[in-house]
This record gives structure tokens, C-alpha cells and sequence, in this order.
């Protein structure tokens, strides 16, 4: 390898990166190091207006044009329609990070909390599974596919969790004073969402291998934003490192993953975590 492609490992240059859930806090941040690095970002969101502004603000700072386009990705037909305006624009497809997802949460009433398994209601269960795993295999469906017809396939990076790859401590959330049967816990459906996508990772991941796509999946630990003293102070413990992530801290690990520095890695499940999954 010569020292210009040594130097250009980490380079997205012109290449066209779909980013799903683009609006939200990591899905800004995953558009940010995409065009930061030459690339052009696809952001999709149900949030117009949101993912508008994020263009324009990527146009401004990178010199970029990235295009926005408001979609429900439990959509087929649109993203159907979508997949074939990028390439009417582009003429390719050369990544895809499946970033969206349902925040769940749920409603509390003085007898019952939403969140626990036993009171889950079936259409919140529904909704998340349609978004975060049924939306992250459509777009594999249609925007994979694209990139698996380029001469020289690409990257598909599913974002998963540390909570695909261990149970969640439900003592996190634990509150006093309040009966067993009316603490919140972590819904079900976050950890089944997650599980869910590395399991798609690695079927991707052998599927178009002779095309020359790469399927991996990143799987982030919490970000700090603004929760309770409390709450922080519990889940700090956990941490080998000793603290949650910052919301850029997980740049490098995706802008690896996206790129030629990546070219062997496969199949691969990241945990980016400060160590939590270790424990």
C-alpha cells in the first residue's frame, strides 16, 4: 500500500451514505463525520424540517450537498421511491447506516407501569419492532441491494447497543418508595429491537459478501445527556471507564466501519461501551 492510500484510508470522498433516523442525536452526529470526511449524507427522518435544517447546516460547514428526504421507513413503497431518486441524483449508493429507532416509552397510571413486561402494551411492541427492525431490513432490502449492484459493493453499519449484547440492569432504574409491581424498568422492546439487528448483521453480512459489501454492527453504550445525578452516578459504576459517552464519541468507530481502513472487518459485532459489556 502506497502512502497516499495509507493516508486516504479513512477518506469517504464522493461516496453517497444513506443515514436512517438522521435528525436524532447520534444520527446528526453520523451525518456530521460523513460529510466531514468528503462523503455525501442521505438523511432520511420523519422530522422535515429538522433534517432540512441539518442539510443546510452540513452544506455550510463541509462543503457538501447532502439531500433530506422525509420518510416513514416502515414505508416500502417510499423507500422504494427514495432508493430509486438517490441514484437518479447520484447514479449509486455506497453506504447505508441503519441508525433509527423508537425511544420507547411508555405511559405510568397510579396501578399499573406501561414499561414492565407483564403491562407492555402489544401496539407500542409493534410500532418499536416496525421501526427499528422491520425499517432497518427494508432499507437493507432496497438500499442494499443498490449497493450491491456498484462495481465495488460498499458498507452497511447497523447501530445496535450494549443492550443487544447484555440484559439490562433494571436496578437502574429502580425508584424508592414505589411498590415492586410499579417500577420502571427498560422496555422489552429496546433490548428484543437490538438483539434483532445483530442477527440482521450477520445475515447480511454473508449474504452480498461476493458483491463486496460489508455488513458490521456498532454497538454504542449510553450518551450523557442530562439525565439525573442519580441516575448517572448508578450507571457510572457500571462502566469500567467510569462515565457515558459523549454524543461524538462514537464518530470514529462508524467513519471506521464506512471506510477502506475497514476493508476485512465483516460480520463484526463493536461494543463501544467504555468497557460496560466486559463486566
Amino acid at each position: 500500500m502506497t502512502v497516499n492510500q495509507l493516508q486516504n484510508l479513512f477518506n469517504l470522498d464522493g461516496r453517497v451514505i444513506v443515514i436512517t433516523g438522521a435528525a436524532g442525536l447520534l444520527g446528526q452526529k453520523h451525518a456530521e463525520v460523513v460529510a466531514a470526511y468528503g462523503g455525501i449524507p442521505v438523511l432520511l427522518d420523519m422530522q422535515a424540517t429538522a433534517v432540512q435544517n441539518l442539510a443546510v447546516d452540513l452544506a455550510n460547514k463541509h462543503d457538501r450537498e447532502p439531500l433530506a428526504l422525509a420518510l416513514d421507513i416502515t414505508d416500502e413503497s417510499a423507500i422504494s421511491r427514495s432508493c430509486q431518486d438517490i441514484l437518479d441524483k447520484f447514479g449509486r449508493i455506497d453506504g447505508l447506516v441503519n441508525n433509527a429507532a423508537n425511544n420507547p416509552k411508555v405511559e405510568q397510571s397510579d396501578t399499573k407501569n406501561f414499561s414492565r413486561l407483564e403491562n407492555f402494551p402489544l401496539e407500542v411492541w409493534q410500532q418499536d419492532i416496525a421501526v427499528g427492525l422491520t425499517g432497518a431490513w427494508l432499507c437493507a432490502k432496497h438500499y442494499g441491494q443498490a449497493i450491491a449492484n456498484n462495481p465495488v459493493g460498499g458498507s452497511i453499519v447497523n447501530i445496535a447497543s450494549d443492550l443487544g449484547v447484555i440484559a439490562p440492569d433494571q436496578r437502574l432504574y429502580k425508584q424508592s418508595g414505589l411498590a415492586d409491581e410499579l417500577q420502571p424498568v427498560k422496555p422489552v422492546t429496546y433490548s428484543v429491537v437490538k438483539s434483532g439487528l445483530i442477527g440482521l448483521t450477520r445475515y447480511l453480512a454473508t449474504y452480498w459478501a461476493d458483491k463486496g459489501v460489508r455488513c458490521n454492527a456498532m454497538c454504542p453504550g449510553g450518551v450523557e445527556n442530562n439525565q439525573p445525578e442519580e441516575f448517572l452516578a448508578k450507571v457510572n459504576s457500571r462502566i469500567p471507564m467510569g462515565r457515558l459517552a459523549k454524543k461524538n464519541e462514537y464518530q470514529g468507530t462508524l467513519l471506521w466501519m464506512l471506510s477502506d481502513a475497514s476493508s476485512y472487518l465483516n460480520g463484526a459485532i463493536v461494543s463501544v461501551d467504555g468497557g460496560r459489556t466486559t463486566w
